[in-house]
């Protein structure tokens, strides 16, 4: 009997060191102080279970092709940073990624919502776990508000009604809002359409069921006709107006910077970049979604704002799971990234980085509007480069006056619902 306890034993021992000693790669973008924590926590984790991981990092630029090269070849790193609208790119059936669901004895899935697990399946299969939740909110530059005498708005009125005594106050060139194209796109003017539309129908752009456009002709002319009537009373300057400054993102617009554009539609996890560049003494602040009369949903738009996922490829699943749920739920590893990827998803993540104050007051604000707000669910597809593509492409013929609204919307329609088809 001895013999057979010793004999077990030194198999345990045997199987354990071959199942924990792997080598590992993990791929990300992002800046500096990203990269920096990031291969800092992949230290500690790798020490926790004996793994050695390869870091594999980069800028944004690039690295959607990158890694689109690297899973066409199986060439693609262990633990991948993916974008959440790569999934219906990289993996339409759910096949492109490994499932999570598989691993949920080493990743402790109890961690995150049910609808943040959603969000990161497809058709059923976990294909990653959400590192953190951002959402389009408002931000207001209070400071110039306040020299224009003006309230904060909290409904689209009180914005339009902001507009004539801003000019009056501090001078034409001031705008109550910005919807500016920036860097060769229509994004903050789309986002805005967007909200309205969502605003007043209830339903979000592309409906998660049929993968079609949920708004018919005369809605999305109703949210077109808004975003006309914002310029023509001079809540927002004019997309040919503010593209003849240049395309410029958001906190590189000395408008932006002095205040002349008084607030903006952006991600929650965007604070830092775009109110750093205020000039001095000007004070940037987060509020809920602007509303309006008959209005059926405040429309938050909400999603992952990236996920960690393993390769279908991965020789070592366990071992990268492992990883994954250290990086994402393990006090010491949490700690050393912070707030890198935005505020934490992950429940015990949120709470070690509060207990520690690592979270500040205005971010926290921001993220308690993120998750209080309520809206239909946002589909991935809302950012596939062809649906973008067709949508910029005539809401930029509508803002330059080469289309009328009807046509536009129909033609925002029938193209998306076209690419849609060929995805």
């Amino acid at each position: 009997m001895k013999r057979v306890l010793i004999t077990a034993a030194l198999f345990a021992a045997t199987s354990l060191s071959s199942a924990t000693a792997a080598n590992l790669r993990m791929s990300w973008w992002g800046s500096d102080d990203r990269h920096l924590a990031t291969q800092e926590a992949l230290k500690v984790c790798g020490a926790k279970f004996g793994h050695t991981i390869s870091p594999e990092f980069t800028g944004w630029g690039g690295h959607q092709e990158k890694i689109a090269t690297q899973l066409a070849g199986r060439t693609e790193a262990d633990i991948m940073q993916i974008n959440w609208p790569w999934l219906p790119i990289f993996s339409k059936g759910g096949e492109g990624f490994a499932d999570l669901n598989q691993y949920k004895d080493v990743i402790d899935l109890s961690q995150w919502t049910d609808a943040d697990l959603e969000s990161g399946a497809v058709k059923g299969k976990l294909n990653g776990v959400p590192v953190s939740t951002t959402a389009r909110i408002f931000m207001f530059n209070k400071t110039t508000y306040e020299k224009a005498g003006v309230a904060l708005p909290t409904t689209w009125d009180e914005l339009f009604a902001a507009a004539p005594v801003m000019k009056e106050k501090l001078g034409a060139d001031y705008y109550p809002f910005e919807a500016a194209p920036s860097e060769g796109n229509g994004l903050n003017a789309r986002i805005v359409v967007i909200l309205r539309a969502t605003q007043t129908t209830g339903k979000s752009f592309i409906d998660p069921e049929t993968n079609k456009v949920a708004w018919s002709p005369e809605e999305l002319t109703e949210a077109l006709n808004f975003y006309q009537s914002m310029v023509d009373k001079g809540v927002i300057e004019s997309w040919k107006s503010s593209s003849a400054g240049g395309n410029r993102p958001l906190f590189e617009n000395p408008k932006w910077a002095n205040g002349r554009y008084a607030s903006s539609y952006q991600w929650d996890s965007t604070y830092g970049k775009i109110a750093g560049p205020l000039e001095a003494g000007q004070e940037l602040v987060p509020t809920k979604s602007l509303t309006s009369e008959g209005g059926k949903t405040e429309g938050i738009y909400r999603k992952p704002s990236m996920l960690l996922a393993i390769s279908k490829n991965s020789k070592e699943p366990k071992a990268a799971a492992e990883i994954i749920n250290c990086l994402l739920n393990d006090p010491e590893a949490v700690t050393i990234l912070g707030a890198t990827r935005g505020i934490p998803s992950s429940k015990v993540a949120i709470k070690t980085l509060t207990d520690a104050g690592k979270i500040k007051p205005v971010q926290a604000d921001a993220y308690k509007i993120v998750m209080e707000s309520e809206g239909p669910s946002v589909s991935p597809l809302n950012e596939h480069p062809r649906v973008t593509d067709a949508f910029d492409t005539n809401l930029e013929a509508f803002a330059y006056g080469q289309q009328s609204a009807e046509d536009t919307a129909a033609e925002i329609i029938a193209s998306v619902d076209d690419a849609l088809g060929g995805i």
